[in-house]
């Protein structure tokens, strides 16, 4: 069984020299996934469905804006139907994107969207075994050339899979097997996968159990990489930056979608800086074998290090301007080829000048652990950044995978160019903690990036809410558009505001509903009441 031995199975060709996993090339429209094709990049309309108009106006945007696939919700058969008119409008400007019908409740509205869309993104949770609801939809796609998304998210799994493996990624990555193997045996191959979730890490344990059984098994769909409800700004950047960098640094990831709180057409620069940072890495220069037996892709296990002062053992990891001039000046700086000359008792500060250096410098960890080496380590990389963006993206997607995999005693980004303020620095650098779940120094926003099925101003309240909780560190608040997808998406929350209705909210502590259909004039004073209640709250300084 692929649950007990997918840890000996290998879930990438290689943890040091880069490679994309090989898969098979699944056509959505004329658009190509996998296979010898680039990284896809693709966003999704916040439009009502029903609107032909707006939506096919995003839809332009978003594609005018460098996207390549465009996904719209269908809750219902209603808006699974008008997708048609969508699809007829945008072909009548001569729009010829992909369209992505999104599936979350009802098997007949997937069964609708096939005949009018180039691909339907289901939820496997949502389709029962018996009725035969799930072989009519591989008809449907069969017959006209409809690509099948399978979308799993961390939160929202079926029961019998949640009552056999909890809420874990053994079962996300069950729940996608068991249906892969069903479209396998119907001789279905035109599918993609995801398995998406709001915690960075779990995320990226996920999509690694899962390339590993597929591998186990002789599978090669493509993978569609996402961080669900990843929010807005900086903090939404770094996030996403931070889990689909982790993956696209391993080879694993045919198309992405960084999910912001902000307008779709947004997403689509941000996506195609981070797909970008990966090319051409097939031409790095060469890397020092490392014992991949030392090496845990699937769990979070801290690397154990002998402390020097504040820095190593169980202490949380610094970021360079906490630690005083004085002390910096004892650190060894080192790389793979150097770090066995580096005495015991020295923090060691680990460099890198490889196209591959994320690799590298794993190699590097990977290489201490086999030689009984416990040195505190500071990750320094350094860039020649004028854009916060793109060095948000490039330092995220380069110190996040390290921190997730369990290295790392602290992190030092550097950049040569200084028109990029040194605050602005330490605040990326506490972000790249914060969501690699490694350092909590502040509040956190599970915010989703709104859909058609969004009832209210997602992104005017999520500011709103910011501006009022910002300062409770370790909080995590959980600001989702509907109840459609909300509650299950936003599991990792301690609390949830969640829209029920028009300009109507209903708050969650964790899971449970605390207070129904509140007027949205007043949510946020009863969410603030809520977290005083449970004495989490406390005056800005």
């Amino acid at each position: 069984m692929w649950e007990i031995a997918f840890a000996m199975e290998k879930f990438c060709d290689s943890l040091t020299r880069y490679t994309r996993r090989p898969t098979l090339e699944v056509r959505v429209g004329e658009v190509g996934i996998g296979g010898n094709n680039p990284v896809r990049i693709q966003s999704m309309t916040n439009t009502d469905t029903n609107d032909t108009e707006a939506s096919a106006r995003q839809v332009l945007r978003i594609v005018q804006a460098g996207g390549e696939i465009v996904r719209l919700t269908a809750q219902g058969r209603r808006e699974a139907a008008n997708l048609g008119r969508i699809r007829q409008t945008l072909d009548g400007q001569g729009c010829r994107v992909p369209l992505v019908a999104d599936i979350h409740f009802l098997p007949s509205a997937a069964l609708e969207a096939a005949e009018h869309v180039e691909k339907v993104r289901i939820n496997p949770g949502n389709f029962n075994e018996k009725d035969g609801e799930f072989d009519r939809l591989l008809d449907i796609c069969r017959r006209r050339g409809t690509a099948l998304r399978i979308g799993v998210n961390h939160g929202s799994l079926s029961p019998s899979v949640v009552d056999r493996y909890g809420d874990t990624i053994e079962g996300m990555t069950a729940s996608a097997m068991e249906f892969l193997r069903r479209c396998r045996e119907a001789d279905f191959d035109r599918v993609v996968l995801s398995v998406k979730s709001s915690n960075v890490r779990v995320m990226v344990h996920a999509y690694r159990m899962l390339a590993a059984a597929m591998r186990a098994e002789g599978m090669r769909y493509p993978l569609h990489l996402g961080v669900t409800e990843a929010g807005d700004d900086r903090e939404g950047r770094i996030k996403s930056a931070v889990g689909i960098g982790a993956l696209l640094a391993d080879g694993l990831g045919d198309t992405i979608r960084v999910s912001l709180t902000e307008a779709p057409e947004r997403e689509i620069p941000v996506a195609r800086k981070l797909a970008s940072y990966f090319e051409g890495r097939e031409r790095h220069a060469p890397i020092p074998d490392a014992d991949e037996s030392f090496y845990s892709p699937c769990a979070y296990r801290r690397r154990v290090s002998c402390p020097v002062g504040d820095i190593g053992g169980n202490r949380p990891p610094v970021i360079w301007s906490e630690i005083p001039e004085d002390i910096r000046k004892t650190f060894a700086e080192a790389d793979i080829r150097s770090i066995d000359t580096v005495p015991d008792g020295k923090v060691i500060v680990l460099t890198t000048d490889n196209l591959n250096g994320v690799a590298e410098q794993r190699a590097a960890f990977l290489h201490m652990a086999a030689s009984g080496k416990d040195n505190p380590v500071i990750i320094a990389r350094s860039y020649d950044e004028t854009d916060p963006e793109t060095l948000q993206i490039k330092a995220a997607a380069d110190l996040g995978m390290l921190l997730i995999d369990g290295f790392g005693d602290g992190i030092r980004i550097e950049n040569r160019n200084a028109s990029i303020p040194q605050s602005e620095i330490d605040a990326l650098s506490l972000d790249i903690l914060q969501a690699a779940r490694v350092r909590i120094s502040k509040a956190e926003y599970i915010a989703c990036p709104s859909c058609g099925r969004t009832l209210y101003d997602i992104e005017r309240t999520l500011a709103a809410i910011k501006a009022r909780t910002s300062h409770l560190r370790g909080i995590k608040i959980g600001v989702m558009g509907c109840i459609v997808n909300g509650p299950g998406e936003m599991a990792d929350a301690d609390y949830g505001y969640v829209g029920s209705g028009p300009e109507r909210i209903t708050l969650y502590r964790g899971r449970e509903v605390v207070r129904r259909n509140i007027p949205q004039a007043d949510a946020l004073d009863a969410l603030v009441a809520l977290i005083r209640q449970d004495g989490l709250w406390h005056d800005p300084e």
